[in-house]
């Protein structure tokens, strides 16, 4: 658990080259590069564009570190919504 946690926090670091936030150059990298395997349409920049839209909630048109777990807690609800066989609350 530990190194996931380590990972999650270094990866979005690494992502934001050393500012706050991901802009979305660097948020679609980073879905592209790192999330492919969990997500769909992550080669398509503008369903990428609509989901870093979704996240970013203070409209800044950046992703922030908070906004960016909202993402990962969504994969990490559906992953295991697929493993036991629930439907995900997207709440």
């Amino acid at each position: 658990m530990e190194s996931a946690i380590k990972t999650v926090v270094t990866t979005f670091l690494s992502s934001t080259k050393g500012k706050e936030n991901l802009n979305g150059g660097g948020f679609q990298k980073l879905v592209k590069n790192q999330l492919g395997g969990l997500m769909q349409d992550t080669n398509c920049s503008s369903a990428v564009k609509e989901m870093q839209s979704g996240l970013d909630a203070n409209n800044d048109g950046k992703v922030s570190f908070q906004e960016y777990l909202t993402l990962i807690g969504y994969l990490a609800s559906s992953l295991s919504a697929s493993k036991t066989g629930a439907t995900a609350d997207a709440s």
